[in-house]
């Protein structure tokens, strides 16, 4: 069988009220570009009724497919689970909630025609909250710093990517998934693209503060050994400036300041060694904490049901 020309990736959480219009849309953009193409959805557990929705549109037109995860594993996962089903020459990535418009998927495809492997939709201006930008940008700040990767809140999952690039992401054995990080790391030639970026269709993100932080930090620990070489260099640092402490300690000694016997040792000892064991241990925890998940080797996705797919 012929692999269609475009395949599109759609995780859903919370996004039912979306999914009929989506369709649509999709169905009418993408029409434009090539009859041979598929739409694929990936419930993720949604606790709102988007399977169901689906389900209603994969009856209307085959080219339509559905992929039901077992429980909600993440965004990032249920990417995964639909790369890992598509057959396209062309694989475009996209969230569910209409903030990322099917009709500038013709852009990226004519942009791609012109030689690139993946072109990155850049969103001109975010329809997002005040605090929910902030959140973001200082985010990809971190993240970029800590993995020594090229990041921009400006881009994120949306973007065509050829099947190659596709292939490679899929080869990546690593138990935390990050798409955008992982688009970055396997390399090919790319550009970006400014794309209109929509208000949410219904409802609110499900990203906050505290899944941004859990988010960076496991993306950090899986892809970057940086945050352990940083712990050396404040070790040394720490270490240099307990000398000068020692030396401000000795000579208040000396001029008779300090008559308790031991306050001097004990507190370079405490303030500053304890500090240096604590950080490097916890930090040691975290990293093996990553390599106990990865050694079970555990799937990081698992399908309950499927629609319109044969793989």
């Amino acid at each position: 069988m012929k692999n269609p020309e475009i395949s599109i990736v759609v995780p859903l959480y919370r996004c039912s009220k979306a999914v009929p219009e989506l369709t649509s849309r999709l169905i009418q953009s993408l029409s434009k570009l090539t009859h041979d193409f598929e739409i694929i959805y990936i419930n993720d557990a949604s606790p709102e009724n988007d399977w169901e929705e689906v389900a209603k549109c994969t009856r209307s037109d085959e080219r339509v497919k559905g992929i039901n995860l077992s429980r909600n594993f993440g965004q990032h996962y249920a990417i995964t689970a639909g790369l890992h089903y598509a057959l396209g020459n062309w694989v475009v990535v996209m969230d569910g909630d209409l903030q990322d418009q099917p009709e500038e998927i013709a852009h990226l495809y004519h942009k791609a025609m012109e030689g690139f492997d993946m072109v990155l939709a850049r969103r001109k201006e975010r329809q997002h909250s005040f605090l929910k930008r902030t959140a973001s940008k200082w985010f990809y700040i971190t993240l970029a710093y800590l993995t020594d990767t090229e990041q921009n809140s400006e881009i994120a999952n949306f973007g065509i990517y050829h099947k190659a690039v596709i292939d490679a992401i899929l080869s990546m054995k690593d138990k935390t998934r990050y798409f955008p990080t992982m688009v970055r790391w396997v390399g090919f030639s790319r550009t970006e693209i400014a794309v209109e970026h929509a208000a949410r269709y219904d409802g609110k993100s499900s990203y906050n503060l505290r899944s941004l932080t859990n988010l960076a930090l496991n993306t950090i620990l899986s892809f970057s050994d940086k945050p352990l070489r940083l712990t050396v260099k404040i070790g040394i640092a720490i270490s240099a400036f307990s000398f000068l402490i020692a030396a401000i300690t000795f000579i208040r000694y000396v001029a008779g300041y300090i008559t308790v016997s031991g306050y001097s040792s004990m507190m370079i000892s405490f303030w500053f060694l304890s500090g240096i064991i604590v950080t490097l241990i916890g930090m040691l925890g975290l990293y093996t904490g990553r390599i106990f998940d990865q050694v079970k080797d555990r799937p990081v996705f698992i399908v309950q049901q499927t629609l319109n797919l044969d793989k």
